[in-house]
């Protein structure tokens, strides 16, 4: 028995042996069934959102974990300044802990630090993305979600009762463009990815080619009755 301090109502107790034996549920972990006693026995890749107190701002973490320690991490925020330099710093801070250090570590950002706690508890309970993936997945699967040019995907959308919607930010990219039909309709839009456009310009394009190589559009924008610029239109 160990040798803790017992009360006096505790210490009268006679002994009553203990019958079942039965160790924790099992939870997926990269494609087997494990009884998470510990920490190391925690495994999986798992995204997760997190939010600040006056909820001007969010986080979305990205964590690949092998053996309770965080061997990857991606953090992409949006809507707040000061959100962006914390997580140039918790990018640094989180590999190389356990997922429990990294629980009870000050991420700077308020956000960042509730995503972490949402996603322990996905990787705690066996929620992952890579439960059932056997082996799991690859360190740097979290620099794939970016996709080519290695950016974020962004949407931002604005839009008045009094003028309509502007299209400002799609997945692929900054849009240019918004194409309208003869009922001022949006049928499609023009983009520039920006990431691909540095690419371009870092292998020696100049900015002009650049910015026409990355460019592309969406629907039906060859069909427009009007072109307008969401930004100045």
């Amino acid at each position: 028995m160990e040798n803790y301090a017992l009360s006096q109502e505790v210490q009268r107790m006679c002994v009553v042996a203990k019958g079942p034996k039965h160790g924790p549920a099992p939870i997926p972990e990269e494609g087997k069934w494990v009884e998470a006693k510990q920490i190391t026995d925690i495994s999986g890749f798992t995204h997760g959102v997190g939010w600040c107190a006056p909820q001007q701002g969010a986080c979305k973490l990205s964590l690949n974990v092998k053996n309770g320690i965080i061997e990857e991490a991606l953090v992409e925020t949006i809507g707040c300044s000061g959100m962006t330099h914390s997580a140039a710093m918790a990018a640094e801070i989180l590999p190389g802990k356990t997922v429990l250090e990294a629980l009870n570590t000050d991420l700077v950002c308020d956000a960042i630090n509730t995503a972490m706690r949402e996603l322990f508890l996905q990787i705690a309970y066996g929620r992952t993305q890579s439960a059932f993936s056997e082996g799991g997945l690859t360190i740097g699967a979290g620099l794939e979600d970016l996709g080519k040019g290695t950016r974020s995907q962004v949407g931002t959308m604005y839009g008045t009762k009094a003028k309509g919607v502007r299209y400002l930010e799609m997945a692929e990219g900054y849009v240019t463009r918004m194409a309208l039909d003869e009922d001022d309709q949006v049928i499609g839009y023009e983009f520039v990815s920006l990431g691909k456009m540095t690419d371009f310009i870092k292998n020696g394009d100049d900015p002009n080619t650049a910015y026409n190589k990355a460019m592309g559009h969406y629907g039906r924008f060859d069909d427009a009755v009007k072109y307008i610029d969401p930004r100045k239109n």
